[in-house]
């Protein structure tokens, strides 16, 4: 199978996968705070995702490396359908009680992204050749974000209109199409290290590796950080309820406004990638971000609201790229799972965190202020790394494909 063959199959399975996930999250979202009316209840999604997330990355990446990485995207796809089947029965008032039931099935979708991330980010670097991965990088990056307007903006609509049992059972098809793509994916031999079996020795290494190359802990600490505190999207149900006295159509909006950004952006990126000043533009990236964040908290109506996190969207798109680009070209083949996996973590815990972190501060400052505080926090974020990663703003991954 040729690369561009390749990339359009594993494309099908990171499709399926991920909207099934934003769809079941946005649903989740609406389900839990209809039933509690809480915007700490809509934190505790990030933290019921997280710890079985947490605990099984590691083991996830480990698996990646040494067993078929085909066989390890298929499960998490299962997982997914899995849960959206379970979330269906929920909504129709077959399982009770609902609440600590929902909490439950968002463990099991925390495990099956835990296991998607890594076997599709080795997956990707075992099939695009090298010199092609910044181009293909903002391709991906593109699709993910599509999926990620079409998943919101088709959830809400869904609840909207047709309820929630059958926005589930529409996650539940769209897992059930990533299934469909990974079965029939035809990627090169995989290499199976000689340290199978051996978690402990494999993971360190990998954790080894990650030490030694600054550039990589570098990126990783910048993405973690400014997430952990720009994360506004946990909480838009709230926002959506409270500021702009508006429905669930008005909450797809808001969540497909800034990956309509990342969108755009990726397909420009695809066309001009940015293999000068690449570090720079990371950096002005995520302080772009912030801004955005900052003048979206301010905001009360709701095209203004989506203006900002449109741009937010673009911002992060840049940031993405560039991360993603660095990661597969500094990382080689028999080690793509462990340390995409380290990266999930640093990435999957501050969204998770983020979520619980804008819950609780919400509660304790208020919605408008806790979403400001979030994004003048990321500008920190921004200034502290420039000072502390200084190799990283002088990066130009033109010196690196």
């Amino acid at each position: 199978m040729n690369p561009s063959k390749a990339f359009k199959t594993l494309l099908l399975y990171r499709i399926g996968a991920t909207l099934s996930y934003q769809i079941t999250m946005v649903a989740v979202g609406w389900h839990i705070y209809e039933i509690t009316n809480s915007v700490v209840s809509l934190g505790l999604i990030g933290l019921a995702e997280l710890v079985p997330y947490f605990l099984l990355a590691l083991y996830a990446g480990h698996a990646v490396d040494h067993y078929s990485r085909k066989l390890i995207a298929a499960i998490a796809c299962v997982i997914h359908i899995g849960v959206a089947l379970f979330l269906t029965a929920i909504a129709l008032g077959w399982l009770m009680p609902p609440v600590p039931l929902i909490y439950i099935a968002i463990a099991f979708i925390g495990a099956g992204r835990a296991l998607l991330r890594p076997s599709y980010t080795a997956i990707f670097g075992q099939i695009i050749p090298r010199e092609y991965l910044p181009r293909y990088t903002a391709y991906a990056s593109s699709a993910f974000q599509i999926c990620v307007v079409a998943g919101p903006g088709l959830g809400g609509l869904m609840i909207g209109f047709a309820g929630l049992e059958w926005t589930y059972l529409l996650a539940g098809l769209s897992g059930a199409i990533g299934l469909y793509g990974v079965t029939f994916l035809n990627a090169p031999q995989e290499k199976i290290s000689q340290l199978s079996g051996h978690f402990f020795k494999s993971f360190l290494e990998g954790f080894d590796y990650v030490r030694k190359h600054e550039l990589i802990l570098g990126i990783m600490a910048l993405d973690m950080f400014a997430v952990l505190f720009g994360g506004a999207v946990s909480i838009l149900p709230a926002f959506v309820k409270e500021v702009l006295d508006a429905g669930p159509e008005a909450l797809g909006i808001l969540r497909a406004a800034p990956a309509a950004g990342a969108v755009i952006t990726g397909i420009y990126l695809a066309k001009r990638p940015l293999l000068t000043d690449s570090g720079k533009h990371l950096f002005l990236s995520v302080a772009g971000f912030g801004v955005a964040i900052i003048a979206f908290g301010l905001s009360s109506h709701l095209w203004v609201c989506a203006f900002f996190l449109f741009i937010s969207g673009c911002c992060d798109s840049v940031s993405v790229v560039i991360r993603g680009s660095i990661m597969q070209l500094t990382t080689p083949d028999h080690m793509r799972g462990r340390i995409s996996a380290i990266n999930g973590i640093f990435i999957g815990s501050s969204n998770e965190l983020g979520a619980l972190e804008s819950g609780i501060a919400a509660s304790m400052l208020g919605l408008v202020p806790s979403i400001v505080f979030g994004g003048v926090a990321t500008i920190a974020i921004v200034l502290i790394t420039y000072r502390l990663a200084p190799h990283l703003s002088k990066l130009h991954l033109k010196d690196i494909s």
